[in-house]
């Protein structure tokens, strides 16, 4: 457990918690963290933790849990009540089981697949899409690897005595999600020699298992389990070849038209009200094929849409990347069946069918600046290339890839700790966070739910966000893709009992989440370190979706409805009056985190959003790069992914970040045209 903590927490945190279990192992730590808890009339007077009744364990988590001001024994609490809840209901056994999941109603959704040919005469497995054009550096060493890059049609100085090897290309990308993917298939199809750098692994439908724990290990940041420094909002954001593209839930929304409006306005970018970014959508639109709706929703859509009807609400259909008969509740783990276009079987494809080159397994350490002759203040740098470290245990060098053209599009949460360790100043870099942050709400619906709004299936059956509601111009009503371990991670522990008697309901509990379009800001700091508040404004439009969630809930006819908040908020449902709905959801709060002093209740903010924290502006004062996506201080370096929001989208990002993506690397590609026909 505690290296899996390592993995998602921040040291201070780790160094907490190994603190107070050692505390815990001996009788007097034990006597100072439990009080009187710990002591008994009989022989031997003072327990250690372990060693102390049941009874009585669970009075001392309930008081951390509830303490107001000694957060350091509230943030163990959460800590270990994550972990230890996602362990035990991801860990699977040598079958890929795990003997709880038959108790709570859940099973890994079959995939239809074509039957592999086993005998001998069989033909060689076909190639993977990204095979001409993929090099997956950990399994490779320095010889190895420099062959492969040549093979691919690279230049490469091997160095054999110095840190570096060196390669060039025309492009250099860090990142392959919703930005570089995009700007990788544009410039390569402009006739540029692009590489792709990418820190996660490559995988296809045929690698996803569906399973949450090892799935989410590999696919996700950190595992999935990637806090704010205050531990008050969960972060998902993609860590693979296709980034947040190939866990998104499918949503394909395009920029909502205020939103525009607002960017060209207030913010003095023009070209988001203008035709080239309506192409942009246009284009991206059609290569992704998006659709308009789907032929069956799941459990969840379908409680979120029959509760909309029921209370005269309006419940619009998501357009989404796959087709309309996809019945897929796992392509958050990687979609098993193919049918989800993310950038790893679109953009990605495009890009090495016209030469680009993609290396898996290599982070990016630092873009190479040299000063910029004839130019001074603005742009007084240029940038000439990458260091990268590929992250395998066979190759010894670095590689200093040189290019003409730098791109940083490694996400909101990744591109400002690379840009500054490569000396940028601006102080835009890691400001304007905006995280989309999400607040949940839940209703169980028995099986056998009456008329007139039946409802069949399972929570993690069928499309994950298929419907939705919008509350006010900044706070729509969506539902989650939440496997056991997540939903055992989310939601109150009152008891062991009653955690148990929470999850045997799994299967038949729906979740909607309110989703606020964020004005409060967070920032940035080095690698892992994010801090984040929502303000109060944010709060109070969360809190109103939150509401407007669990009447939903109620009105599809759930038993039971409740949120997320520490205390195990909850209403029974059966002959419920209309004031007694009221008294209740004049109860309901957003809580602040764990880490907060002041409260014994507490909450656990999501998002799987990141946007703004190196925004475009007119000015180097209003933006970390201008309006084209470069730099304001080093020529030939750009930004091209979520980062360059200039606010909160309010809807799923995917479509406008590929958009912004598609319209920066469209520029480039012109720049690097001019630089050609110059005499």
């Amino acid at each position: 457990m505690v290296a899996e903590m390592a993995t998602g927490c921040a040291r201070e945190a780790m160094l907490l918690v190994r603190v107070i279990l050692w505390m815990l192992s001996t009788k007097v730590g034990t006597f100072v963290l439990c009080g009187w808890l710990c002591v008994s009339s009989r022989f031997p007077y003072v327990f250690k933790f372990a060693d102390m009744p049941l009874e009585r364990r669970e009075e001392v988590l309930k008081w951390w849990s509830k303490t107001r001001w000694l957060f350091p024994l509230k943030v163990t609490f959460v800590l270990v009540k994550i972990l230890s809840h996602y362990s035990f209901y991801t860990t699977i056994n040598e079958h890929s089981d795990n003997p709880s999941w038959k108790a709570i109603g859940y099973s890994v959704p079959d995939v239809d697949r074509p039957q592999e040919d086993l005998s001998e005469a069989a033909p060689s497995p076909s190639p993977r899409p990204l095979d001409s054009g993929v090099v997956e550096t950990r399994s490779l060493d320095d010889a190895a690897l420099l062959r492969s890059l040549m093979d691919k049609g690279l230049a490469v100085k091997a160095d054999v005595s110095g840190p570096h090897h060196t390669v060039q290309c025309d492009v250099v990308i860090v990142g392959s999600g919703c930005g570089g993917g995009v700007a990788a298939a544009v410039l390569a199809a402009a006739g540029h020699k692009v590489v792709v750098v990418e820190k996660g692994d490559y995988f296809t439908a045929e690698d996803y298992s569906s399973i949450e724990g090892p799935s989410m290990e590999r696919l996700y940041e950190k595992g999935g389990i990637f806090c704010t420094s205050n531990a008050s909002t969960i972060m998902f954001t993609g860590a693979t070849v296709g980034g947040g593209s190939a866990i998104n839930w499918s949503a394909s929304i395009r920029t909502p038209e205020w939103v525009t409006q607002e960017w060209a306005r207030e913010h003095g970018l023009p070209v988001f009200g203008s035709p080239e970014y309506a192409h942009a959508m246009d284009a991206v639109c059609t290569r992704l094929a998006v659709t308009s709706g789907c032929r069956e929703e799941g459990f969840q859509n379908k409680a979120l849409r029959n509760g909309c009807e029921a209370l005269g609400l309006r419940a619009d259909a998501v357009p989404r990347n796959t087709s309309e008969g996809h019945f897929c509740g796992s392509c958050h783990l990687g979609c098993p069946t193919g049918e989800k276009r993310g950038t790893d079987t679109t953009w990605l494809v495009d890009a090495v069918a016209q030469g680009a080159v993609v290396l898996t397994g290599c982070k990016a350490e630092r873009f190479v600046l040299e000063s910029n002759p004839g130019k001074n203040g603005c742009r007084s740098k240029r940038c000439v290339g990458l260091v990268a470290k590929c992250m395998g245990d066979g190759i010894t060098r670095k590689l200093r890839i040189e290019a003409k053209v730098s791109i940083s599009a490694c996400g909101a949460l990744m591109t400002p700790p690379l840009l500054r360790r490569s000396g940028l100043k601006n102080r835009h870099i890691g400001r304007n966070l905006h995280l989309h942050p999400v607040s949940m709400a839940w209703g169980y619906f028995p099986d056998g739910t009456p008329e007139p709004r039946p409802l069949t299936g399972k929570c993690y059956e069928g499309g994950i966000i298929t419907t939705l509601h919008r509350v006010t111009a900044r706070t729509i009503v969506q539902t989650p893709a939440l496997g056991p371990g997540s939903m055992a991670s989310l939601i109150p522990w009152e008891s062991g009992r009653d955690m148990k008697e929470r999850m045997l309901r799994y299967a038949r509990t729906a979740h909607a989440f309110a989703l606020v379009r964020d004005r409060g800001a967070g920032t940035v700091g080095r690698e892992g370190r994010v801090r984040y508040v929502p303000s109060s404004e944010d709060v109070e439009e969360l809190r109103n979706g939150l509401r407007r969630a669990l009447r939903i809930l109620v009105a599809a006819g759930a038993a039971e409805v409740g949120t997320h908040r520490s205390d195990g908020l909850r209403l029974r449902c059966e002959g419920l009056r209309d004031e007694d709905l009221e008294a209740f959801l004049n109860e309901v709060t957003v809580a602040k985190g764990p880490m907060i002093p002041g409260s014994d209740t507490w909450a656990l903010l999501c998002s799987a959003h990141q946007m703004g924290s190196c925004r475009m502006g007119s000015r180097p004062r209003d933006g970390a790069v201008d309006g084209r996506g470069e730099s304001w201080e080093a020529e030939g370096l750009y930004v091209c992914d979520g980062s360059l929001l200039p606010t909160a989208v309010g809807v799923n990002p995917m479509i406008t970040i590929q958009s912004t993506a598609y319209y920066v690397s469209k520029g480039i590609a012109e720049s690097l045209a001019a630089r050609v026909k110059k005499p």
